[in-house]
């Protein structure tokens, strides 16, 4: 299946992380999508012949895609297999003098959720993976068919933000009593079943959000980005910038409290007289608000809808 990938807010991140000619080294997204390698380019094209790009992907299939994008910048692009989660090491080994921007793209791929055989979509009948990395033994089928009832529940209120967590756990812990679910349509059917008809009418599909915590709970998504954060501030050079590309609120609501903290010059408490933390604003919020998509990418790429784009400038 050929790797799409359409880049969201494309020009609004290349406004923002202002890559030019003559700084030296860019990471790309230490992310979950290289493939398509549209912001990518972006910043090759705009770094110019000295320019280089460390590219880090989880999946390999997206970077296998991004050699094949990117084969004309020959030995600019540095390719790494590997989760965002291992940034300090990655840069440490590629770019130990530091770089001059990184951006975290950190949702799912088109072509993560339009192959069926990846198990992403709540709308194609498909084996129960979900794994990012797919070298991986984790897969969806462990957290359905192997979490207790209560955790089922946990991860699908914490993660999924749904109302009915406990409802769909209980279905779907009786179902696998049976048999274990093997397939995406078998999930989808365990939760259709739990959310009342009425529920279900509204709003978006009534799996949309089991799917998303699922997929979270496989992958660790949530797990290490607050602390991958303070890795990326620490691998940027003076005046490099971080940008994060976040599509839910959970991890959008991470990126905001950790660029507000990361910005703070005090951090005690109000009732405090004078301050006592010694704390030091290490970056400048050049995102006041989230970016998100204008009109006309909305027309050409629904699925930019929930991109939501926050950036910060180290300044010490």
């Amino acid at each position: 299946m050929k790797f799409a990938h359409i880049p969201v807010l494309y020009r609004e991140i290349m406004e923002i992380m202002a890559p030019k000619d003559g700084k030296s080294t860019f990471a790309k997204a230490i992310a979950r999508r290289l493939g398509g390698g549209g912001h990518s380019r972006g910043f090759l094209e705009r770094l110019g012949p000295a320019g280089r790009l460390i590219g880090i992907d989880q999946d390999e299939e997206a970077l296998a895609a991004a050699k094949k994008n990117l084969a004309c910048f020959g030995d600019q692009v540095t390719y790494v297999h590997s989760n965002y989660e291992n940034l300090a090491e990655i840069l440490h080994e590629y770019a130990p003098e530091g770089v001059d921007g990184i951006l975290f793209d950190i949702g799912v791929s088109s072509h993560q959720l339009d192959d069926p055989a990846r198990g992403f979509s709540y709308m194609q009948d498909a084996p129960l993976d979900m794994r990012m990395d797919q070298t991986r033994d984790f897969s969806a089928w462990d957290v359905v068919n192997t979490y207790s009832e209560s955790e089922l529940a946990r991860i699908i209120r914490e993660y999924g933000e749904e109302n009915w967590a406990k409802r769909i756990a209980q279905f779907i812990v009786e179902r696998r009593k049976i048999k274990p679910l093997e397939t995406t349509g078998e999930l989808v059917e365990a939760i259709k079943a739990a959310i009342p008809k009425k529920a279900r009418q509204e709003g978006s599909h009534p799996a949309k959000r089991t799917f998303q915590a699922i997929r979270i709970e496989v992958n660790g998504e949530l797990d290490v980005l607050e602390k991958t954060i303070e890795q990326a501030k620490d691998g940027l050079r003076l005046g490099g910038r971080l940008g994060i590309i976040s599509f839910h609120s959970l991890e959008d609501r991470i990126v905001k409290e950790k660029f507000k903290y990361l910005a703070a010059s005090c951090i005690c408490p109000p009732e405090m007289p004078i301050c006592c933390c010694n704390k030091v604003s290490e970056v400048k919020i050049l995102t006041k608000k989230p970016v998100t998509a204008q009109e006309d990418e909305l027309a050409a790429n629904s699925r930019a809808k929930s991109a939501k784009f926050r950036a910060v400038e180290k300044i010490v």
